[in-house]
C-alpha cells in the first residue's frame, strides 16, 4: 500500500524548460554577487594592513558589505525577496539596527579597555 501523506517534492516539479533556465540564471546571479563581495572583502583584508591610515575605512566597508550580504542571503534563500516591500523592511531593519548596536557596544567597550579601533 502506498502512503499518500509523503510528497516527494523533487519528483513533483512541474515546470517548463524556460522556468528552469530562469531558476538557473537566478542561482548563478546570486553566486556571482556573493562571490564578488567576498572577493572584495578578502582583497581589502589582504592588501591593506592594520596599521595603515585606511584601516578604519576598511573596517567600515567590511561592516557594510557583511550587512549587505546577510540581507541578500535572507532575501534570496529565505524567500523574503518575494514579499512586499513593507514586510522586507519590517524584518530586515530591526536586525540591521541590532547588529549596528552590537558593533557600537563592542567598539565602545574595546575602546574603554584600551584596544585600538
Amino acid at each position: 500500500m502506498e502512503r499518500d501523506d509523503i510528497i516527494e517534492y523533487s519528483l513533483d516539479a512541474h515546470h517548463s524548460e524556460e522556468q528552469g533556465v530562469t531558476i538557473r540564471k537566478k542561482i548563478w546571479k546570486v553566486t556571482l554577487i556573493l562571490s564578488i563581495i567576498t572577493a572584495v572583502e578578502v582583497l581589502l583584508g589582504a592588501f591593506i594592513k592594520q596599521g595603515s591610515d585606511l584601516w578604519l575605512t576598511v573596517k567600515v566597508s567590511f561592516i557594510i558589505m557583511t550587512i549587505f550580504k546577510a540581507a541578500y542571503i535572507v532575501m534570496v534563500f529565505m524567500h523574503l525577496g518575494d514579499e512586499r516591500k513593507a514586510l522586507k523592511w519590517v524584518i530586515l531593519l530591526p536586525y540591521t539596527i541590532f547588529i549596528l548596536y552590537l558593533m557600537f557596544i563592542g567598539l565602545t567597550e574595546g575602546n574603554a579597555v584600551g584596544l585600538k579601533m
